[in-house]
């Protein structure tokens, strides 16, 4: 087989069809299976309707490479991460795009203890696994578990199954389970959930993964008497994504949440995206809160209860990060930005959080992975405990440090721009950091530039020091010498 193009540094992902399909779904379980000598493999699939195809197909090839496979079925990534470390087995995989267009898919992948594979840890090996199976060997054992060939492209679009899930189950390697019950136990084990006063909270699955959590949720707390309030927002998981990919990132998708925090005098909003590893807020006003200012709340609520801890964050926009945790006694830790960087040096530093202005929180009991579910859970604990609202928590915050939030530009040359840019700021730069890009300080004022491994763009983050207009001014004098 030529070269299989889906595989990325940290996960895959691909356009269907032309990148990803069901042949690629069975090489990559087999391939993942044989890698690891995995004896279980946990799999789940988000709400797209090409998942569950793909999911059955990865199946297939996990159970070929010698795996026997457990199925949560319609889950979130975290639900993953739980469920591989809960259980103890060798492995975990969410069929899952999160937030990327319609006709795209992908997959998340751990090894024991929710560990993550990346590039340097196994993906290049099993990616080379894939591409080695003979051709005709994966179209016959494809085959074996379906009525017939290989569907077409435009049945696989149409989300039809090449692999049917009864004749997986007759293989006696292959099984349903259900880990919800105890996910959310461990959720609630985050927080005094017995101290949460009344509460009003919009939470706006986007049509994604996340809606049968939060009734969970809701139930778990209507046992306990807990006085919030859900009022749910395109709530039902639906692969059309009619309201749009779930991804509150754009500043398009931020409406709905936003009206119906106003309409409904909420105390905060919540939204995620398509697979729920994500979380993003919104305050009583309706106003969407940057993820930055949520890393320093977060790592407020842990250092209140694990005094001296370590907290870890990324190094695009940090001033506040740095001056909450110094604050509150805690030790900062800088990583470099990324999912993998993030956990390896948190387990590195045993620190009990870590942050990055992308919405990805991480959590030390949570096998270091990241949650779009403890996030709101401690901020609603937050609200409760401090009797403020939310968007007095973080407007002296946004006052103190101002940011840019991130600007994507496309250029020609990402390297020789930053080459530009390093040559005109480095004389008079106090600090020049190359943890991930460059960053420079200037005493009252900061920037980190850094570019993407995927396409000509480079991304900026600038912040000051109580100066909203320095920093706008310093936004404005970088951009014009990055668009020449």
């Amino acid at each position: 087989m030529s070269k299989i193009t889906c595989f990325k540094a940290y996960d895959i992902r691909g356009e269907l069809i032309t990148q990803l399909n069901e042949n690629v779904a069975y090489r990559v379980g087999r391939a993942f299976a044989e890698y690891l000598t995995a004896k279980t493999v946990v799999v789940g699939a988000d709400a797209r309707k090409t998942s569950l195809p793909l999911k059955l197909a990865l199946t297939a090839g996990l159970i070929d490479g010698g795996a026997k496979v457990s199925d949560i079925g319609a889950a979130g990534t975290e639900e993953i991460y739980f469920a591989t470390k809960h259980l103890g087995v060798d492995g975990g995989i969410e069929v899952t795009a999160s937030h990327n267009p319609i006709d795209y898919n992908g997959m998340k992948m751990v090894k024991a203890g929710s560990v993550p594979i990346s590039g340097d840890t196994g993906l290049h090996a099993i990616r080379e696994l894939a591409e080695s199976y003979d051709e005709n060997l994966v179209s016959s054992r494809l085959s074996h578990f379906a009525s017939g060939d290989i569907v077409s492209d435009a049945a696989f679009i149409e989300g039809a199954h090449s692999v049917k899930e009864i004749e997986l189950l007759e293989t006696k390697l292959y099984e349903r389970i259900s880990c919800v019950n105890d996910y959310i136990l461990h959720l609630n084990e985050y927080i005094a959930v017995s101290k949460l006063s009344p509460l009003k909270l919009v939470v706006n699955a986007g049509n994604g993964s996340a809606g049968h959590i939060v009734d969970a949720i809701e139930l778990f707390f209507k046992h306990q008497n807990v006085p919030v309030e859900f009022i749910k927002v395109h709530h039902e998981a639906d692969g059309n994504f009619p309201n749009g990919i779930p991804n509150p990132l754009l500043p398009e998708n931020r409406a709905d949440t936003a009206q119906a925090v106003i309409d409904n005098k909420a105390d905060m909003g919540i939204a995620w995206d398509g697979d729920f590893d994500r979380c993003f807020l919104f305050d009583e006003t309706g106003e969407f809160i940057e993820g930055y200012y949520i890393v320093g709340l977060l790592a407020q609520a842990f250092l209140d209860k694990n005094k001296g801890a370590k907290i870890i964050y990324d190094p695009r926009v940090f001033w506040n990060t740095e001056d909450i945790v110094n604050n509150a006694g805690g030790k900062p830790i800088k990583s470099k930005t990324g999912h993998a960087f993030i956990k390896e040096r948190m387990r590195k530093e045993d620190a009990v959080y870590g942050g990055e202005m992308s919405a990805h929180h991480y959590f030390r009991d949570f096998a270091y992975c990241d949650s779009g579910m403890i996030p709101w859970l401690l901020v609603a604990e937050l609200l409760c405990k401090t009797k403020k609202p939310l968007s007095s928590l973080v407007k002296e915050r946004i006052a103190l440090f101002p940011s840019s939030g991130e600007i994507n530009y496309r250029v020609e040359d990402a390297g020789k721009t930053i080459k530009t840019i390093i040559e005109h700021y480095q004389a008079n730069a106090e600090v020049v950091d190359k943890t991930d890009g460059i960053g420079m300080e200037f005493g009252t004022w900061r920037f980190n530039l850094r570019k993407s491994n995927t396409e000509p763009v480079i991304r900026l983050n600038v912040e000051s020091k109580n100066d909203e207009a320095l920093m706008k001014e310093k936004t404005a004098e970088l951009e014009q010498l990055i668009r020449g």
